[in-house]
């Protein structure tokens, strides 16, 4: 596959910005050389694409299927196992944050509710921390709770929501968010 400069920059930034997400590098890479192409590819394409070692795109698709970002196909005629992204970006995203929050959010809740109830039979951990533990508790709870709410409502609800912006704000606070410009 040939890599246009524009397609090698949006692949280089995808890479960069996955390592600020917490994901490999090469895992982004992939992951947006996959999006950005028209058909599906064979794990030694993406590997003279992007110059990268074979064992690390296999262990790259391994971690991509696990999120369920890419799909492993078969094309006629071709023997090896093809791979494809989801184009459909509102897919992509829920997927990503359904991953993430029971990666990361539900262990922590549960880790939060063993300590509170473990609590119980401290003695030593001061009332103000465990006061602490149960704020994070109820705080990151109630984002959990809204975030399943939120998930099981029609995409065009949620697109709709997101779209009105700061017209929220202003329904809820009774005030604009936009800054006024200095005359």
């Amino acid at each position: 596959m040939k890599l246009t400069p524009i397609m090698q920059k949006y692949i280089l930034h995808w890479g960069e910005m996955g390592t600020r997400w917490g994901v490999n590098r090469t895992v982004a890479q992939i992951h947006a050389l996959l999006y950005l192409a028209n058909r599906p590819l064979p794990a030694d394409e993406i590997v003279e694409t992007l110059s990268v070692a074979r064992s690390n795109v296999s262990t790259s698709l391994r971690e991509l299927q696990s999120w369920g970002l890419v799909t492993m196909t078969h094309v006629m005629g071709d023997r090896r196992d093809h791979f494809e992204a989801h184009k459909d970006l509102w897919d992509m995203l829920t997927i990503i944050v359904e991953e993430r929050k029971k990666r990361e959010i539900d262990p922590t809740l549960t880790m939060l509710r063993q300590c509170l109830i473990d609590a119980d039979k401290d003695h030593d951990t001061e009332p103000e921390t465990l006061e602490r533990i149960q704020e994070m508790h109820d705080f990151v709870q109630t984002l959990a709770d809204w975030y399943d709410d939120v998930r099981h409502l029609p995409r065009s609800s949620v697109l709709s929501l997101v779209k009105m912006g700061s017209k929220v704000t202003r329904l809820v606070t009774g005030k604009s968010t936009k800054k006024k410009k200095k005359s």
